[in-house]
């Protein structure tokens, strides 16, 4: 590669990173406002007398990292039913949701409290003790 071939190159990837960096610490505008994120089946959606707190997953069922958040949805679903509401949505089937919600990432999780506003949201994969940790964090009690 020549030189000027080399400088166009550092130059893109200098750009890029600052692009993310910027992205990355530019204030969510969806923190704090309201999801109304519909339940995908009645098999997920549980019949309430009070609102619960939700975490929805937007991914694919074809991306490796959310392949690896299904067994962890799915067991912090069984283990917290009644207390917590888990939900996911495929986003490349389903685009619709992923650009209402503004999601740049995925798997991409939301972290909603009962009265509907989002709490925090994360990118890339999150474990089940970060998950329930960060409920905790948040000061959401769902034990």
């Amino acid at each position: 590669m020549n030189k000027s071939g080399k400088i166009a190159v550092v130059t893109f990837l200098v750009l890029a990173l600052g692009g993310i960096l910027v992205l990355k610490q530019s204030k969510n505008p969806f923190v704090g406002r309201e999801l109304n994120v519909p339940a995908r089946s009645a098999a997920q959606s549980v019949p309430r007398e009070k609102a619960l707190p939700r975490l929805v997953d937007l991914g694919a069922d074809k991306c490796i990292p959310c392949k690896m958040m299904a067994p962890i949805l799915e067991e912090i679903r069984r283990e917290y039913q009644g207390r917590l509401e888990v939900t996911f949505i495929d986003v490349w089937k389903d685009p619709a949701p992923g650009r209402k919600y503004g999601i740049r990432a995925i798997p991409t999780q939301i972290f909603i409290g009962p009265d509907g506003k989002e709490l925090f949201r994360h990118e890339g994969f999150f474990s089940k003790e970060d998950i329930l940790g960060k409920w905790r964090e948040l000061g959401v009690e769902i034990r």
